[in-house]
């Protein structure tokens, strides 16, 4: 193993990224975001906004909308107001969409988390988060040489993860008994 594999091997984490402090909470800064629409936060939004920060994990419109019906609660939320308020966060920066594995439109936080890249399994949609200055390091390289400079960047590496890329399982004789 070269010493960019190992360096690569070793950034992996177990989807486990620190957090990056933020000035406003999420509420706060979706808010402040649809009020320069002309839009307030209904009690609807901020329900929508709340469960979608209770937790940092990979979600549909589909999964959310039923995690907000689970929920117990006075606000009662239809899955058109989820997927407005989805496009809504997406545009406040709050949300960004990611990998789209099985067909799934799928979203994470972006306000409030690091830059991070992904790997997707084209077999099973597991999505690997994984942070890598390495890359970071090339992209500024490759931009610095072409006159660019670089807010941010996506990177998705699409393969089979480890249980998708073992080998089937060979049945001996007695197995088949």
């Amino acid at each position: 193993m070269n010493a960019t594999t190992e360096a690569m091997r070793k950034s992996l984490p177990k989807n486990d990224l620190p957090a990056v402090e933020v000035s406003a909470s999420p509420r706060d800064k979706f808010e402040e975001f649809l009020a320069t629409r002309g839009l307030r936060l209904t009690p609807e939004r901020a329900a929508i906004v709340d469960e979608v920060f209770s937790s940092h994990r990979h979600f549909d419109g589909d999964e959310l909308t039923a995690r907000l019906i689970d929920r117990k609660g006075d606000v009662r939320v239809s899955r058109a107001t989820v997927y407005r308020a989805l496009r809504l966060m997406v545009e406040a920066g709050l949300l960004r969409r990611v990998a789209r594995p099985n067909g799934r439109e799928v979203y994470e936080h972006d306000y409030g988390y690091p830059q991070h890249d992904h790997f997707i399994c084209r077999e099973c949609g597991q999505l690997i988060e994984f942070q890598n200055g390495a890359i970071s390091d090339v992209l500024e390289e490759v931009a610095a040489t072409n006159g660019f400079r670089v807010s941010g960047h996506r990177l998705e590496v699409y393969g089979l993860c480890q249980k998708c890329s073992r080998p089937p399982r060979r049945h001996s004789k007695l197995d088949l008994l």
